[in-house]
């Protein structure tokens, strides 16, 4: 395509964000950095100056020792940001203090309700109090198994506000995987609701709470969220309600005690699918200095903006999404499927709670545009300004589904990047043109290349996603890993000194960037690399296919790849469909990507974080052990691909 398919106009980007911060750039400190293009090499060649431009420019509240702002910056890992500087990051999303809406909620069955900032404030202030009694200390760890509820910010705001480490399983997690997780960071306290809605059902979890606060010692409390119900009969023995919590404090507190720039605030997980999931240490001034660079200029966040993602606090989209209050944003959250009641719930929201930002995932654009959704049409969305996308590559065609059917003037932004960081490596920018099925651009001050086999850099070619550079939210550690082994494996022992991500993605022509799914599911038929976001793109167009996974199977030698679908109602798999499937695999990409076989399955495993496990569904079909199951939303569906006949001919 020889033009783009949204340019932003002049209005538009005299008053972004984005473009006062540049001027700001270019009449204090670097003349050059005219453009986004010469904007981001200068933040990327100048850290030691651009991020406390960030820091500054987004007023975030804490102080800055004198000297050096990167200590040991040729050192990946081991660079050491901000020594000297103090922060609290509860603070930083509590400076708002007003009448304002700052939390609203929403759930699949119509209920609603609004928290101002100053309600937040109170309320974060007394929970905050109340732990602090408990005898909860910077460090402890505080936990929440919750959907996403006003409660469930409150408690992270409390539990960071007195320097304490908060991390987070939704509701849909099974015990498990709970105990997989929380048993290896021990938190004192946990918060937890026994209900949660989802697809025009209710969801009873109390027994799973009780079984959380049973099997990990180091709880001492469960404090217990009245959401749907009040929790009764069946308690754990150690449980308070939520408002005797907010009311259990002795006396107020006073202030926000403030701590290390590496201080930790967050410890997020992998998704456990090789094993015991990880448990990633996050530094409350890195996440905090990433997310406001990423909300306010990427996503040109102001006061008084309106944004929801479509998340559970499973996921770090949600760690995202909350720190969208440190920009005095109005933060929407939602509880339930995105389906329910209608497939066009999610933007029947947007218009009801007159959102300008609008997030949710890949699967979903691509699940409306196969459900015929108009939103276009159907929803007034004349204050959406933003969608962004991530969870997996979008594909192109879901970028003419939306300038076609969502709105025509609207910057849609894929971005990525993940658990690992907390945040992103590419993102949006509302100053930039929007390419078909390319994310705009790499994040301002993340040194992202694209290497080779052999470690060199290269452009409009498929390779590594790497960072060559230290960043602000790089995790402090994995827990339990006191001498770093485990995170140096994880992502410097393929490219010494460099952080591979893990991510199969390529550089292009204008600046942008395409991904080709996870590396580590790249298929290697005849020893070429593709990968499997090329094969899903096309199968996904058809219209029996609900959707599909693409794995390597070994074959006499080499490998050849296999193609599961799983069918729309009604749907069957011809031979007729397999060759129409075949052949605009063929004429789209190369005989390489052709499927060896085309299989329907009745299901396709996912993790927890509702990403679909390749790496699970190729172990099976080779008759390996699939680690850790519990890691999986529906492990039943492994039982689909072991013993297939067709997979021994």
């Amino acid at each position: 395509m020889d033009r783009p398919l949204w340019q932003p106009s002049a209005e538009r980007i005299a008053a972004a964000n984005l473009t006062a911060f540049e001027r700001r750039i270019r009449e204090t400190m670097a003349p050059q950095a005219a453009g986004f293009a010469s904007l981001y090499r200068w933040s990327v060649e100048h850290p030691e100056q651009f991020w406390p431009a960030v820091w500054d420019f987004c007023g975030v509240r804490g102080l800055r020792a004198p000297g050096p702002v990167l200590v040991d910056g040729d050192r990946m890992p081991g660079a050491k940001w901000f020594p000297g500087a103090r922060l609290n990051f509860a603070e930083n999303l509590l400076r708002r203090r007003d009448a304002a809406e700052a939390l609203v909620f929403r759930n699949e069955a119509g209920a609603r309700r609004a928290l101002s900032f100053a309600e937040v404030y109170e309320q974060a202030a007394a929970l905050a109090a109340a732990l602090r009694d408990w005898g909860v200390a910077p460090g402890d760890r505080v936990a929440g198994y919750l959907p996403n509820i006003p409660e469930t910010v409150i408690a992270m705001l409390a539990a960071t506000w007195i320097g304490a480490v908060w991390t987070s399983c939704s509701p849909e997690f099974g015990l498990t995987a709970v105990l997989d997780r929380f048993g290896q960071t021990e938190p004192r306290v946990l918060f937890a609701a026994s209900s949660y809605h989802y697809n025009g059902r209710r969801y009873d979890y109390l027994d799973r709470v009780r079984g959380v606060a049973g099997q990990i010692p180091s709880i001492e409390r469960t404090v217990l969220v009245p959401y749907l119900d009040v929790p009764g009969a069946g308690a754990p023995a150690n449980a308070v309600l939520w408002d005797e919590a907010l009311a259990a404090a002795r006396r107020p507190l006073a202030g926000f005690p403030d701590f290390p720039f590496g201080h930790p605030a967050y410890i997020l997980y992998s998704s456990g699918t090789t094993g015991k999931p990880k448990c990633i240490v996050h530094g409350a001034g890195g996440t905090l200095l990433q997310h406001v660079k990423e909300l306010v200029l990427h996503t040109d966040l102001k006061p008084g903006s309106r944004i929801v993602y479509f998340t559970t606090c499973g996921w770090m989209m949600w760690n995202w999404l909350v720190s969208a209050l440190a920009a005095g944003a109005a933060v929407i959250l939602y509880d339930g499927s995105p389906f329910h009641p209608a497939p066009d719930a999610l933007f029947r929201l947007a218009e009801e709670e007159r959102v300008e930002i609008f997030g949710t995932s890949a699967r979903y654009l691509a699940a409306v545009e196969k459900a015929g959704v108009e939103p276009r049409r159907s929803c007034d969305l004349s204050r959406l300004q933003t969608i962004l996308s991530t969870g997996s590559p979008l594909m192109p065609e879901s970028f003419d589904y939306v300038y076609r059917s969502v709105k025509e003037d609207v910057c849609l932004s894929s971005i990525s990047g993940g658990t690992d960081i907390i945040s992103c490596f590419a993102l949006g920018a509302p100053v930039l043109p929007v390419w078909r099925g390319e994310i705009q651009t790499r994040g301002l001050g993340m040194a992202v290349e694209i290497f080779d086999e052999d470690g060199r850099p290269v452009r409009g070619r498929k390779g590594e996603l790497v960072c060559t550079r230290p960043f602000p939210s790089m995790p402090a550690g994995f827990w339990n890993d006191p001498g770093g082994e485990k995170y140096r494996q994880a992502y410097f022992a393929f490219y010494p000194g460099v952080w591979r991500h893990g991510d199969w993605a390529e550089l292009t022509v204008h600046d942008g960037l395409i991904i080709h799914g996870r590396s580590d599911a790249v298929l290697n038929p005849g020893g070429v690399r593709i990968g499997t976001a090329e094969i899903y793109r096309i199968v996904e167009q058809f219209p029996e296919v609900a959707e599909s996974v693409a794995v390597g199977q070994e074959w006499e030698g080499d490998v050849r790849v296999i193609l599961f679908v799983k069918l729309r109602s009604g749907a069957e798999l011809t031979e007729e469909l397999r060759r129409a499937i075949r052949g605009r695999i063929r004429s789209e990409t190369s005989p390489r990507h052709v499927p060896a076989k085309i299989l329907a399955v009745a299901d396709i495993p996912r993790t927890v974080n509702n990403k679909i496990s390749e790496i699970a569904v190729r172990e099976a079909i080779h008759g390996r052990q699939v680690k850790n199951k519990d890691a999986l939303l529906n492990p039943e569906a492994l039982e689909h691909y072991r013993n297939l006949p067709e997979l021994a001919e």
